[in-house]
């Protein structure tokens, strides 16, 4: 029996990947980290590429580790990634750099049903991120999960526009997406257009899935990066959604019909150093851990009970470097087993 499968956002939760802060740096600038996540920056000199402090990295590696006990008492099962050496030169003909970090195991990975997809990411640093999870991927594989993984893409200079508008900064000669700009409704997948995806990406994502799944390209609702703080799944039939870029004319078709709670103004939890790599909305990134109960920061009192209200009851808890290292509670996990079937929703 898989020991993947996973449907939705919202089913029960079985068994999870949290991410870890160790070895965790910003790489050497180039150009896809400029035009990605950096671009507000008078050039790629200016990115402040290094190990992050020792401090961010304590601080949030002692969060993880809670997290991860208190999703344990839940009787959830927790998986971390395997520690490797992020400082080692990355290369390929084209190109060379370093790696990133494993906090976020959402951008790069993709769990649908019982398939694993490791996404083709757009920042260069990425490329190799599955590394960490190739002992427990072949744990999965030979329990019956499906294990792919997209070609992997060139990322040449020329699919980055760093002069470009948020949203056209990313070029689409060859498919690259990272797995944060998608969401799972049952059968349908919302895919979000963006600096983070691509119109190929959703193409390609689409063929692969096939014709059980509906993979809905979504354009104009969020343009810079990845999707869980602008939409967030709840339960079937309400979502909660970033009420300073959702609205009736961009919210997806297939979720019109959804009840809406639009989130309160978020607290402002504040960053290290000279950039964020996450606006205040990080506050609204969640795991649901079944339907009526969900991971949420603790320093979003307004959003606790707002939820509570609608039925959701809360774990709060707390990830400090959210805005600074770009990820909260649904960023820095990976769902890898829910209790659930498939089912249509729209």
């Amino acid at each position: 029996m898989s020991l993947v499968d996973v449907h939705n956002e919202w089913d029960p939760l079985e068994e999870v990947v949290v991410g870890t802060m160790r070895g965790a740096r910003v790489p050497a600038p180039d150009t896809s980290l400029y035009g990605v996540e950096f671009s507000t920056l008078a050039s790629a000199a200016d990115i402040p590429s290094g190990p992050y402090s020792q401090q961010v990295v304590e601080e949030t590696e002692i969060e993880l580790d809670l997290l991860a006990q208190e999703l344990g008492k839940l009787g959830v099962a927790v998986r971390r990634p395997e520690p490797r050496d992020l400082s080692a030169r990355i290369s390929t003909p084209d190109w060379e750099t370093e790696g990133f970090y494993d906090y976020c195991p959402r951008d790069g990975l993709l769990t649908v049903g019982n398939t694993i997809i490791e996404t083709p990411m757009v920042l260069r640093a990425r490329l190799l991120e599955s590394l960490a999870y190739k002992k427990m991927f072949t744990e999965y594989f030979t329990s019956g999960a499906r294990w792919i993984a997209a070609p992997r893409p060139r990322l040449l200079d020329d699919m980055y526009d760093v002069s470009a508008p948020t949203g056209q900064r990313l070029g689409n000669l060859e498919p690259a997406f990272d797995a944060a700009n998608i969401l799972r409704f049952g059968t349908d997948i919302l895919y979000l257009v963006s600096d983070s995806g691509n119109e190929l990406g959703w193409q390609w994502l689409q063929s692969t899935l096939g014709d059980t799944y509906k993979v809905h390209p979504c354009r104009g609702l969020y343009a810079s990066t990845h999707v869980d703080s602008t939409i967030v799944p709840l339960r079937p039939g309400l979502v909660l959604v970033n009420p300073a870029r959702v609205n009736d004319s961009n919210m997806p078709e297939f979720l019109k019909g959804w009840e809406r709670l639009r989130s309160p103004e978020l607290a402002d939890v504040g960053y290290v150093g000279s950039h964020p790599r996450a606006s205040v909305w990080i506050g609204m990134n969640l795991l649901v851990v079944r339907p009526g109960l969900a991971v949420v920061d603790d320093r979003q009192p307004e959003l606790i009970r707002m939820l509570e209200r609608h039925g959701v009851d809360v774990v709060p808890l707390r990830l400090t470097h959210a805005r600074t290292l770009g990820g909260g509670f649904h960023c820095v996990t990976l769902d890898v087993r829910r209790t659930g079937t498939l089912e249509t929703y729209s």
